[in-house]
């Protein structure tokens, strides 16, 4: 029976309010009720609700702990969400179960209050009651929540004492339940509309980031500018630290780090870095084609150089996705954080979207790029053929009978069905390039580019540039990109005429591209790989340069590998009415001329001279005889021949004799090199083509040994 209190004080003021209350127990539990009332008023969270509710109430009602058990109507289970307790191990239970199996669920369906005045005695929900005698509770009280509109779970004390709640406990407890319910549904709503509004904000972001992707891909070509583009939105969306694009390489066995964007790195993970395929995460997920999520233990499970610098780095967990377009894995786009679990499976699904719009990103750069290398290599090539043909382009069949050229030409058969490497010797004018041609079309390059260049006709300065191309702004006046000799000769022949005048810097560059087929252009660190066949000539005496290290040793053996010395035209004396006629019918059709026969004395006169200048010189003289034969037979001008016959005049005027010996002492003192700082031209104060000039117009060749 509930006692009014104003009737108790007015019957006896002297008690005052506090002995009224003291009068009547329910009297403190009413003003608890309202104790509740205003801490549902104060609290908007339900944590520090719960914590100011277990105080206002252990003084009326006996419990050891007090918990919140929430019910899932589309899931069927219960789980609990709030525990106050003074039992440590209590406090961090975490239970989820299914409703059927839990008192919880009973006190949901009935809708009553459900007490247990003995556990250890119960047997109904085995494993509730069991977790509940663990943790010493023997009495036990459930209160379902309940607003209108919802069933929400159930309201829960244990007790360490038997038989702890009577009627009255219970009746008050469902009270209490009464107001909680509100509260708990109010948080709830709360929860789900803030979860709501995140959600919300989270699918503005990630959508505007693929709108971004989308927009990147229709306005970027230039695949760096590309992933800069991505890579800002996409570390913001998913707020990781690391964000790198790997593609694959031109073997199979590795990525390359090609676009990176990490702010707070330390340097040690880099551009243009490999990745293995096998022992790195990234290539993992391109070897399987799945996305993969790693902690930081997982991690520690690749044992790369590039995953340790990666830790190293501080990054703590990853998430490697393959780049598939058209069912091929084009590389990896790599997200990571220097914290621990900020990306989750959850965001697969999502980044998988994202990774096919860059998929296809990198496949349009990739081939607008392969696009644009290969329009400006067939400029390149428009150019260099359209150059070629302006050139003089004689010796294009090869004259002659004799049996040292017969040897040559057999020499050139044999090998020109293999790619190895061959190196033509010989003397100024003997058609070293001829030869040359004719390997590469007897090869299985012959449908693809033969590329020549002249070493000794280029600056040094500029031969690098020539042979390996440069970028723009590499140096003062490279105002636009280049594609070299190599880069251009790909898939065919390179011919190197005059190899012996590659400066030494130049040298190990080129037996790089010898013996790994890659180069980098000037100003560039791309790595490029060619499939080209290196035909090499000179006119001199390479080992006597390799033994005075003026010639890498190891370059000469891998330039040596089929070595064919042209024999001088004075060791094929047969050849020789061949060429003449040959030459002075192909100069009189140019010529608009007619050329019917050759005098007896003049062709002996041409054979027995020595053609200190070879085929070159023969060639020349006898276009020259063309030009002064005023009818059908040719009158080639003898007495400039200086022929042994003619003995009345000497072979070479005094001033030539000696200019000539003075030219072959400077030689002989710079141990016939001709450039550089010690070279003879320096010594003879003329410049290197000037002096290379004079050697050809002299007929000046070093002596063999």
């Amino acid at each position: 029976m509930l006692v009014n209190v104003a009737d108790l004080v007015a019957s006896d003021p002297s008690l005052g309010l506090a002995r009224a209350r003291a009068a009547d127990p329910l009297v403190e539990r009413y003003r608890a009720l309202l104790e509740v009332s205003e801490s549902i008023l104060a609290h908007r969270e339900l944590a520090p609700l719960f914590s100011d509710l277990a105080e206002s109430l252990h003084p009326l009602v006996r419990f050891d702990y007090m918990g919140l058990i929430l019910y899932d109507v589309e899931r069927h289970a219960t789980r609990l969400h709030i525990l106050e307790t003074d039992y440590p191990a209590a406090a961090a239970l975490d239970l989820e179960m299914p409703a059927a199996d839990t008192p919880t669920g009973r006190v949901v369906e009935t809708q009553q209050p459900l007490v247990v005045q003995d556990v250890d005695g119960a047997t109904e929900f085995p494993r509730v009651y069991e977790m509940l005698r663990s943790h010493r509770v023997k009495s036990f009280c459930l209160l379902p929540l309940t607003t209108a509109h919802h069933r929400l779970g159930a309201l829960a004390f244990g007790c360490g004492e038997k038989n702890a709640y009577t009627s009255e406990d219970v009746v008050f407890m469902q009270q209490v339940a009464a107001q909680v319910a509100v509260a708990v549904d109010n948080a709830l709503h709360q929860q789900a509309a803030g979860a709501y509004q995140e959600q919300l904000a989270r699918e503005r972001d990630r959508l505007r980031l693929l709108l971004e992707v989308n927009n990147a891909v229709v306005s970027n070509l230039d695949l760096r500018e590309l992933f800069a583009a991505i890579s800002a939105s996409l570390r913001r969306v998913m707020q990781c630290d690391y964000a790198s694009l790997a593609l694959a390489g031109p073997e199979s066995n590795h990525l390359q780090l090609y676009a990176l964007d990490f702010p707070e790195g330390k340097g040690l993970i880099r551009e243009e870095m490999n990745l293995p395929v096998e022992g790195s995460a990234s290539g993992q997920a391109y070897k399987t084609r799945k996305p993969l999520i790693l902690s930081q233990s997982d991690l520690a499970r690749f044992e790369s150089e590039t995953t340790k610098a990666f830790r190293a780095e501080g990054l703590k967990s990853g998430c490697f996705l393959p780049l598939i377009s058209r069912d091929r894995v084009l590389g990896t786009v790599n997200l990571a954080s220097l914290g621990e679990g900020i990306l989750a499976e959850a965001d697969v699904a999502f980044l998988t979207q994202v990774a096919t719009q860059i998929a296809i990103a990198v496949e349009n750069a990739l081939a607008f790029r392969q696009i644009e290398e290969l329009k400006e290599k067939l400029a390149e090539e428009k150019l260099y053929l359209e150059d070629e043909i302006r050139t003089d382009r004689n010796f294009e069949d090869i004259v002659g009978e004799s049996a040292a050229l017969r040897r040559v030409l057999k020499q050139a058969e044999t090998v020109a069905g293999t790619d190895s490497t061959v190196l033509i010797q010989g003397e100024t004018g003997t058609g070293k390039e001829v030869i040359a041609r004719a390997i590469h079309q007897m090869s299985p390059r012959r449908d693809h580019t033969f590329v020549k260049l002249n070493c000794a006709a280029i600056p040094t300065g500029l031969l690098e540039s020539e042979l390996f191309g440069h970028e723009k702004g590499a140096f003062t006046g490279a105002i636009s990109q280049k594609i070299g000799r190599f880069e251009l000769a790909d898939k065919g022949t390179i011919f190197l005429d005059e190899v012996g005048d590659i400066p030494p810097e130049l040298q190990s560059k080129l037996l790089r591209v010898l013996q790994e087929h890659e180069f980098e252009r000037l100003g560039s660190t791309r790595t490029i790989r060619v499939d080209i066949r290196l035909i090499a000539a000179t006119n001199r005496d390479l080992t006597s340069m390799v033994a005075h290290r003026e010639f890498r040793s190891d370059l000469y053996y891998r330039l040596n590998v089929f070595p064919i010395v042209v024999p001088p035209l004075r060791e094929r004396r047969e050849d020789i009415p061949l060429l003449v006629r040959y030459f002075a019918q192909q100069h009189a059709r140019r010529m608009g001329k007619q050329i019917e026969s050759i005098p007896a004395e003049a062709m002996a006169a041409l054979t027995r001279y020595q053609w200190p200048g070879n085929i070159r010189e023969l060639q020349n003289f006898i276009e020259r005889a063309v030009i002064l034969s005023p009818g059908p037979v040719l009158r080639p001008p003898l007495v400039e021949l200086k022929l042994p016959a003619e003995a009345a005049a000497p072979a070479i005027a005094p001033l030539e004799t000696a200019e000539r010996e003075h030219i072959l002492r400077a030689l002989e003192e710079s141990r016939w090199v001709i450039g550089g700082p010690t070279g003879a031209a320096v010594r003879l104060g003329l410049k290197r083509t000037t002096l290379q000039s004079k050697i050809q117009k002299l007929g000046i060749t070093r002596p063999t040994r």
